[in-house]
């Protein structure tokens, strides 16, 4: 079984990289996941927050998770009223 050494952000490829013991990386292009997921200005500070605080919660999320329901939890888009 494979054990992660390190995820980090690499601004340099705009890349979430996940190291693993095995010697496989996985590299998340966070600019391609954005234009997927991400339909507001709101959605898209979420990622960059987790792309920046916590990139293995980001990584989780894009490989595991359900983007469209935690998308919907974690933010809220509120119109302005004319």
């Amino acid at each position: 079984m494979k054990k992660l050494l390190s995820c980090e952000f690499n601004i340099d490829t705009a890349c979430v990289e996940l190291w693993y013991s095995d010697g496989t990386l996985i590299a998340i292009y966070t600019p391609a996941v954005e234009d997927e997921i991400a339909d507001n200005m709101y959605q898209r500070s979420e990622l960059d927050y987790l792309i920046y605080n916590d990139p293995l919660a980001y990584a989780d999320l894009i490989l595991n998770g359900d983007t469209e329901t935690y998308m919907k939890a974690v933010t809220e888009y509120k119109p302005l009223d004319n």
